[in-house]
């Protein structure tokens, strides 16, 4: 995605995209025994590690939302890292890769840089086309999510031993990525909550058919539909970490 996109609808992404832990503890796992990490496309900050030394992010605005104490931050795109070869033991990029202009140059950039390990947080929109969202409510965005998505085979293409790990969802996930309200669905009635996702800011207005889910949200039929989600904890809806062993 261009810096000017971000610029319009991540103003908000400190207050919707915060990170959960459950989720975080997936990508520690994945960067374990790393003593210093890029965090490429990194936003705000969200799932930054500890060990995280430097962040590139092209939008300013998304720049100006990060802590005071996270990495030092530098405006440039993941297709031209401003970084030396072999700079840091890992490159990460965390729900980003389909807003890339050129998705081999940036995987190339991201495999120059790091001495032994790239993680990837993506999603696999073959299981994400199944969410009751876009099965049952939001057809277009259904399209749109299939756009954006990056066939998760396509990273099996990396160099060295690449392994795709599954990271279910938890039902009061913090952040709020497309996926994380499949247990409420009353916060996809938000725009706030929306304005965070690229799923709807890159889908043309969905008004109507959220009526609808708002409508059997009031007389209970969703509920009805979706009893055997109700007693669920997490649900696998296509996340998946992507890690590369260089």
């Amino acid at each position: 995605m261009p810096a000017q996109r971000y610029d319009q609808t991540g103003q908000h992404y400190s207050r919707t995209r915060r990170a959960d832990p459950r989720v975080a503890g997936h990508i520690e796992q994945a960067l374990s025994g790393t003593a210093s990490v890029a965090n490429i496309g990194a936003g705000a900050g969200s799932y930054e590690p500890a060990q995280a030394v430097v962040a590139v992010e092209p939008s300013g605005v998304m720049i100006a939302q990060r802590s005071s104490n996270s990495a030092p931050a530098v405006r440039a795109t993941a297709e031209s890292l401003p970084l030396a070869t072999d700079a840091v033991d890992a490159a990460l990029a965390v729900l980003t890769v389909h807003h890339w202009e050129d998705l081999d140059r940036g995987l190339a950039e991201m495999v120059r840089v790091a001495r032994r390990r790239v993680v990837i947080l993506t999603w696999d929109h073959t299981v994400m086309e199944n969410f009751w969202l876009l099965r049952d409510y939001l057809p277009m965005a259904a399209a749109t999510d299939a756009q954006l998505a990056v066939p998760v085979a396509r990273f099996t293409e990396l160099p060295g031993a690449v392994t795709i790990r599954p990271v279910p969802i938890p039902h009061d996930c913090i952040d709020g990525f497309a996926g994380a309200y499949w247990r409420r669905p009353e916060a996809y009635l938000n725009p706030d909550v929306r304005a965070g996702m690229s799923l709807f800011t890159h889908t043309s207005s969905v008004d109507t058919e959220l009526s609808v889910l708002q409508a059997e949200i009031t007389t209970g039929a969703w509920h009805r539909r979706n009893a055997a989600l109700l007693d669920r904890t997490t649900m696998d809806l296509g996340y998946r970490l992507v890690v590369a062993e260089l």
